[in-house]
């Protein structure tokens, strides 16, 4: 027997009723408590009279149209079953397509129809209508309609101010289509006793209980099977009472679908916790203001500010204060409706540099709101007030970290007598106080920025600062000191994961350690062992400040003081060597190292001393004296097992010899360096030596194998360094990668296009990091490729200018290439004078450095400046010119070079008509490459012999 259209009958098999009616399942009479959405899947069934029902068609045909995951569709089934108990067999599923009721249902009367309850009986609704739209929130809405779909109760936890109260609103306002429920808010904030919490259910309700005590079942009693969604707002204050009611309704109550809004959950049984998420904030690296909008919490600001009178210009530097302003209120729409309620007297910027000041600052709240809404002390002062005396004692405590932290640091800080601390952090976190990130092996945790600024003043306050400074400083030096020995064993990636984290602690212990507060000693330890966090950050000016700090602090009676300055020396030296580049200090601090080395017998800073002196002696062109301490460094570790040690006895050597013009025996020992990579782990070598070994070593192969005149294999060297450099993760290695390997090689190929590729990633790098001798290069090198496309009068000014910036750093090694090819640009701008003074000067400088790896190139460009017109134009001159290029170039086995010269040679003898010398040139250099046909000049000297002919 079937229904009607539109009727609604009781279907019964055995002692089970399913009454479409009043959507009621029941077991012998008595009521089996099921939710809406389940008890509709059960309709479904029932009315398949025994046939499958796919999973597609109960998804459309319960949730209408509203997209669920298939496990929302699951969740209602394992209900069903449990609803069922010892009858759960008869809901039969047949796996990958649906479900069907088993069993012999019957009809047992056919009520009349029953018209919806929305045409006869207008739903009852108390949601107030909006004052504001609400801005961030369509996906958060879309996404608790579907836990509602699957949860009967739904719990919105997030700290204060974060849009808990807004997001149930509105989603109360705008049900999904299909839904036919009460729609109820109780508002729980203004409650001061818990009794009262069943009273005020009782009152939106509009139940009269005629003398009955209200209590959590009378409560459930008048719902009934009422469809009913409740809000329960504000719960924080009395959730125990609110918890008890709740779980009590969602048993008794089929129709009912709680929310729940509080700063913690309820706890009971059948509860999803949804926390609130913060608005969408612009991260740190973000330039892109055209793309404001983007970000929830920038468009929250502006609409805020402009719906109360403000006309700030959408220009870049607001725009940027205002997404600063975002990220340091962490996304919190509250707070950030304080700020933006400012912008009517002051600008954006001046907003962004009050933050300090937060609580005294951000205190416009709307008049309508809470109280403890009204200032952003108020919200937190709600918070920190219903919290126990030991969990407020270790909010305060937790004010003294400025990023991330684990368990072990928050034990430590806690000192003894700190009672439960691991009960105490949960705790705090089920109370959204504190952030925990759960993911990986060891949780980490956080407060919001805000959250912490108010811990910290609280911490202050109570003078209890120093001694958690104190604790904080103590465990981060007991915590890196492993640092740099797992740098051995740890992949990079790994190694940042577990240290790179913590960038921010070390920043206010070492800020606490050396105040008039603190304890320089215990600063001196820290600073020692974070150098491993700073070099692989790449983070040169920061390391050199804090190392300069630490060494003029350091007693010098401590104990630990001689190792603790051999350690402190070499940071200094290295930040100075590749932060400042051709720095005087540079070389005292290694050479202090070295001395301390010594007397302590410590062979790995030995090493470090001498390479260090190595570089140094590069970077002020004392090419002999480097290659005295490269030989130091080969004969210590020449007995030495480790590969390490040895692979970077030749790649010193290899470098040296490469930058004095051997490239031969430079060569000869790259090869042995590579042949050596076998040996080392995957992981990158950074630490140690301070960039990435395998990296560094590529790039000085593609260099030396492209003056051999090895193009080919020198431009796959290069594409491969560069994927290698930039997965290293390493901020200063790349740079190199770029700026030694990649940027000049496709330069001197002829590739225009893939040199400015390189060189704009360059660019973009040292935006990035804050290396700024890199920079420097980057827009002296971007100048010169202007130049030579032909639009001197951009690019020579911008090379001119960057060489300038640079200052001293204009003779390290790196800028010699510029310098040639600024002699050369100065020439094709017609002041042949200044580009001759240029060429002298840099041949000069070569000389007395023993620097003869550009030489050739200097002389060869010197020819071609004679050529040209002007006072000191001279053939002869230019001749001789090249003849020493040739000299040179051959002396040292660069082809490239040599391939060069011969083309200039070969233009000057054309011009003298001299044709047949022009082509032996040009045979005799092109014969000697067996390969890198493809390259610009080794072209170009094909296609003047092929004009010259046989």
């Amino acid at each position: 027997m079937m229904a009607e259209p539109g009727q609604r009958p009781v279907y019964t098999c055995a002692e089970w009723e399913i009454d479409l009616a009043r959507r009621e399942l029941r077991l012998s009479g008595e009521l089996v408590p099921l939710g809406g959405r389940a008890f509709e899947i059960l309709a479904e069934l029932v009315q398949a009279q025994g046939q499958l029902v796919t999973k597609n068609d109960l998804t459309e045909r319960v949730w209408r149209g509203v997209f669920v995951e298939e496990s929302a569709l699951r969740v209602h089934i394992a209900a069903i079953r449990r609803a069922l108990g010892a009858d759960r067999d008869m809901l039969s599923t047949t796996i990958g397509r649906g479900y069907r009721l088993l069993g012999s249902w019957g009809i047992r009367h056919m009520d009349p129809p029953l018209q919806y309850a929305a045409t006869e009986l207008p739903r009852s609704v108390n949601i107030p209508s909006a004052s504001f739209d609400l801005i961030g929130r369509t996906t958060a809405i879309a996404h608790l309609w579907r836990l509602l779909s699957a949860y009967r109760v739904v719990s919105l936890i997030g700290p204060g101010g974060i849009g808990k109260t807004a997001l149930a609103l509105e989603a109360a306002r705008t049900p999904p289509p299909g839904f036919e429920a009460d729609r109820l808010l109780v508002e729980l904030a203004s409650l001061s006793d818990p009794r009262l919490v069943c009273s005020a259910i009782a009152s939106v309700l509009g139940t009269k209980l005629e003398g009955e005590e209200i209590s959590p079942d009378s409560i459930a009693r008048a719902i009934g099977s009422r469809p009913l969604l409740l809000i329960l707002d504000n719960c924080e204050h009395v959730i125990d009472a609110v918890a008890q009611v709740a779980e009590l309704v969602v048993s008794h109550c089929a129709g009912t679908i709680i929310v729940a809004t509080s700063r913690e959950a309820l706890r009971i049984e059948g509860e999803h916790v949804y926390r609130v998420p913060p608005l969408g904030v612009p991260p740190e690296t973000w330039h892109e203001p055209a793309g404001a909008s983007a970000y929830s919490a920038v468009e929250l600001f502006t609409s805020r500010a402009k719906a109360l009178g403000s006309s700030f210009a959408p220009d870049e530097e607001n725009i940027g204060a205002i997404a600063a302003i975002c990220r340091r209120l962490d996304g919190i729409p509250l707070a950030i409706e304080f700020a933006a309620a400012r912008a009517v007297m002051l600008s954006p910027p001046k907003i962004a540099a009050l933050l300090d000041d937060r609580f005294k600052f951000l205190t416009t709240g709307r008049r309508t709101a809470l109280p403890r809404q009204q200032t952003l002390r108020a919200t937190l002062d709600w918070s920190y007030d219903l919290l126990p005396d030991d969990e407020a004692w270790l909010l305060r405590q937790l004010g003294i970290f400025a990023g991330e932290f684990q368990l072990d640091a928050v034990i430590a800080v806690a000192g003894e007598g700190g009672g439960d601390v691991t009960g105490q952090l949960a705790r705090l976190v089920a109370k959204s106080l504190v952030l925990a990130d759960i993911r990986g092996d060891s949780p980490h945790y956080r407060l919001l920025d805000t959250t912490r600024a108010y811990a910290l003043e609280k911490l202050h306050a109570g003078g209890e600062y120093p001694d958690a400074a104190r604790r904080q400083a103590k465990y981060y030096s007991g915590f890196f000191a492993g640092a740099e020995a797992d740098s051995e064993v740890k992949p990079q990636a790994e190694w940042l994961a577990i240290y790179g984290r913590h960038i921010d602690n070390v920043r206010t212990s070492l800020d606490w350690a050396f105040s008039s507060s603190g304890d320089s000693q215990v600063g001196a330890a820290l600073t020692a062992a974070a150098v491993p966090l700073w070099v692989q950050l790449s983070l040169l000016a920061e390391c050199r400040e804090r190392s300069e700090l630490a060494l003029a602090r350091l007693d010098p009676m401590a104990a630990n003081a001689p190792r603790l300055r051999m350690q402190l020396s070499a940071a200094r030296g290295w930040s100075l060597m590749y932060g400042v580049g051709r720095a005087r200090e540079a070389g005292p601090a290694w050479a202090t190292t070295l001395q301390l080395a010594e007397q302590l017998g410590d062979r790995d800073y030995l090493l470090r001393a001498l390479w260090g002196l190595c570089i140094d002696q590069f970077n002020n062109g004392e090419f002999r004296r480097a290659l005295d301490f490269a030989n130091r460094f080969a004969e210590v570790v020449a007995d030495s097992s480790s590969p390490v040690d040895r692979m970077m006895a030749d790649r010193l050597l290899a470098t040296t010899l490469h930058y004095r013009g051997d490239q031969r025996l430079a060569y000869h020992h790259v090869g042995r360096t590579l042949s050596r990579l076998s040996d080392l782990a995957a992981k990158p070598q950074v630490i140690r030596f301070r960039f990435d070994l395998r990296v560094s070593a590529r790039y000085f192969q593609a260099r030396i194998l492209w003056l051999l005149g090895l193009a080919d294999q020198a431009l796959s060297v290069v594409d491969h360094n560069v994927e290698e450099g930039r997965t290293s993760g390493h901020a200063l290695t790349f740079c190199s990668v770029l700026g030694q390997g990649a940027c000049p090689i496709t330069f001197l190929a002829g590739d225009l296009d893939a040199a400015e590729r390189y060189c704009t990633m360059l660019l973009e790098h040292t935006e990035r990091h804050p290396i700024r001798l890199w920079n420097v290069w980057a827009r002296a090198f971007r100048g010169m490729l202007i130049s030579r496309r032909g639009d001197l009068a951009t690019g020579l000014p911008l090379l001119r200018k960057a060489l300038e910036l640079a200052g001293e750093a204009r003779f390290l090694p790196r800028f010699l290439l510029l310098l040639g090819e600024l002699a050369a640009c100065l020439g094709d701008a017609g002041e042949v004078s200044q580009g001759l003074a240029t060429a002298d000067e840099a041949l000069a400088r070569c000389e007395a450095r023993d620097e003869g790896w550009y030489v050739a190139e200097l002389w060869r460009i010197k020819g071609e400046l004679l050529l040209l017109p002007g006072g000191r134009r001279s053939p002869d001159g230019a001749g001789q010119a090249f003849d020493r290029a040739f000299e040179v170039a051959r002396s040292q086995g660069a082809l490239f070079w040599e391939l060069r010269t011969a083309i200039s040679v070969a233009r000057l003898r054309m011009s003298e008509g001299h044709p047949a010398d022009a082509r032996h040139v040009l045979a005799a250099a092109c014969g000697k490459f067996t390969e890198g046909f493809g390259i610009a000049d080794f072209r170009n000297a094909r296609a003047m012999m092929a004009k010259l002919g046989s």
